[in-house]
């Protein structure tokens, strides 16, 4: 499992009052339990019980392994509605029936005011499953896109395919919960406002993170140069970083970098370092909590191809990481007044170019830029914010189905309003 979804400080996600609202039966529906989506879910998990909700989680079975397991386990006092795990394929597949099957059944025996669907797949799942409950309004269809079919390059197949699909799953959405200004952007930009779903609620809720993420991490003695934490793919942008670093080496720079996490792609990139002639420069760790890796890296990069809002940049800006990022995504989001700085993605000479000026930068000036950065990172991605700001976002929703007056004898909601 990915670094990023390592247990949270009950002091860091318990900031909700209890009696924010009305008690809601609430069940989170995502795919894989890793990465950075599975942390938003644990955070809001936490979040919600901590203010008198009842929580359910459904995901995949098979993806996740051991430090999922840990992580469900660690979760379950708080998942008053327990947990279901059924097989979910990342791609559109025969088993996806069954699983809408398991989720209606899940979110009936349950009660489900709200089913909240995470990622692609989620997202899927929890708008098209046929819910049926007698006498009382359908639960709302809450979605959270984590990037997911809006991080295709516009104008490819695939992307015009999966627009095409969010555009009809759009009618059955009564809450769109944007991760980012990008995200939202997008969907407006590809997918557009037709008449159903302009009368959606629409906000966009930024990924919050804790107070105690914002402690400056303490340098490891001997620490490699560059660090990387995520998922082990090519559209991370590893295969430029590796680049990049070999151009580094080349110029005369000896550097390390470290690269911690777990993914398809990982038999694959070391064997481009070594045909880079990296081999002895690279290390290879399984995923663990993301603060010790930071200790142990003087530079962070995320060198990705598409991203939304990624928890990486986040975490290490919170903690006034030296950070090295693209140009994608919600990135400049994050960055803001800073985000002159990012790099252009799939670009290897213009990243090592800017690992290369951030190692020589003055330390002071650089500890001064890197502060600067934390502080309007805490002004800007509050955790309670992004909780309180997702249970509004439910409520709106509630509010418009009840005066709408649609009952859930078929289990198909109806539009909401802002």
């Amino acid at each position: 499992m990915d670094a990023r979804a390592s247990r949270r400080p009950e002091s860091a996600v318990s900031t909700i009052p209890p009696d924010a609202g009305p008690t809601r039966r609430i069940l989170h529906v995502f795919r894989a339990p890793v990465g950075g989506l599975f942390r938003h879910v644990v955070d809001l998990t936490r979040l919600q019980a901590a203010a008198g909700h009842a929580v359910g989680l459904v995901c995949d079975a098979d993806t996740g392994g051991v430090r999922a397991e840990e992580m469900l386990a660690d979760l379950a006092p708080q998942l008053a509605l327990g947990v279901l795990r059924v097989p979910m394929r990342r791609n559109p597949d025969p088993g996806d029936l069954a699983a809408l099957r398991a989720v209606a059944r899940r979110a009936e025996a349950v009660g489900a005011d709200v089913l909240h669907g995470h990622g692609a797949k989620g997202g899927l799942y929890a708008r098209l499953a046929p819910v049926r409950r007698t006498g009382v309004l359908a639960p709302v269809r809450a979605y959270t896109p984590h990037g997911g079919s809006y991080n295709y390059r516009p104008g490819t197949l695939l992307h015009r395919l999966y627009m095409g699909v969010e555009g009809l799953l759009a009618r059955r959405t009564d809450v769109f919960l944007f991760e980012s200004a990008y995200v939202a952007g997008r969907h407006a930009a590809y997918v557009g406002p037709s008449s159903t779903v302009a009368r959606a609620v629409t906000r966009i809720v930024h990924n919050g993170i804790g107070e105690a993420e914002f402690v400056p991490v303490v340098r490891a003695e001997n620490p490699f140069d560059l660090v990387y934490v995520g998922e082990l793919r090519e559209a991370k942008g590893l295969p430029v970083l590796l680049e990049a670093l070999a151009h580094l080496r080349a110029s005369g720079r000896p550097l390390t970098l470290l690269m911690v996490g777990s993914g398809p792609d990982e038999a694959v990139l070391a064997a481009r370092a070594a045909g880079l002639g990296l081999a002895g420069a690279v290390v290879f760790e399984p995923a663990q909590p993301i603060r010790p890796v930071l200790a142990r890296g003087r530079v962070m990069v995320v060198p990705s191809y598409a991203e939304s809002l990624p928890y990486v940049v986040l975490e290490a800006a919170a903690a006034a990481q030296p950070l090295v990022a693209t140009d994608v995504g919600g990135i400049p989001e994050i960055f803001g007044a800073a985000a002159g700085d990012l790099v252009p993605p799939r670009n290897a000479r213009a990243l090592a170019e800017a690992i290369g000026r951030l190692l020589d930068e003055e330390p002071v000036r650089r500890e001064a830029r890197f502060r600067a950065l934390s502080d309007a990172v805490r002004a800007r991605f509050s955790m309670r914010n992004m909780g309180e700001s997702v249970l509004s976002g439910y409520e709106a929703a509630l509010r418009a189905r009840a005066s709408s007056g649609q009952a859930s004898a078929a289990g198909r909601p109806g539009p909401a309003s802002a």
